[in-house]
């Protein structure tokens, strides 16, 4: 169920300089810094299961790593407890993207699947 709040942090990260200075403030890999944040697009990010489930709930952007893209899939969580299985949900959120990057095209044959840097904002109770 989709938390009141949703809506504006969704708006917030839909700016790219907020992406940019979210990725480059609170992760700590220096690999980050030598990324093209000029390129960040923001992509699709509404997904239909095989099974006819859809989920458009969060934010995805791409950002030019040399030749290559690297997806920046942002989950914002408004729960009010941590969940245990939340790599779980992460893993099937990613497979979600590659597929919609497969149906789409993106994903050249022959090429590796883009790499994806999923990145979770837990905004609940402390654990």
């Amino acid at each position: 169920m989709p938390h009141d709040d949703d809506a504006g942090y969704k708006l917030l990260f839909s700016a790219p300089e907020v992406v940019r200075d979210l990725v480059l403030g609170f992760i700590p890999d220096d690999w980050l810094h030598g990324l093209d944040y000029t390129t960040l697009e923001k992509v699709p990010a509404s997904y239909v299961a095989d099974d006819l489930r859809q989920r458009r709930d969060d934010v995805v952007w791409r950002v030019r790593t040399g030749e290559d893209w690297l997806y920046l899939y942002i989950l914002i969580e408004f729960q009010s407890t941590v969940d245990p299985f939340m790599a779980v949900r992460m893993l099937v959120y990613v497979g979600l993207l590659y597929q919609d990057l497969i149906r789409r095209e993106e994903v050249k044959p022959g090429r590796p699947l883009p790499p994806v840097l999923p990145i979770v904002l837990y905004n609940g109770d402390p654990a």
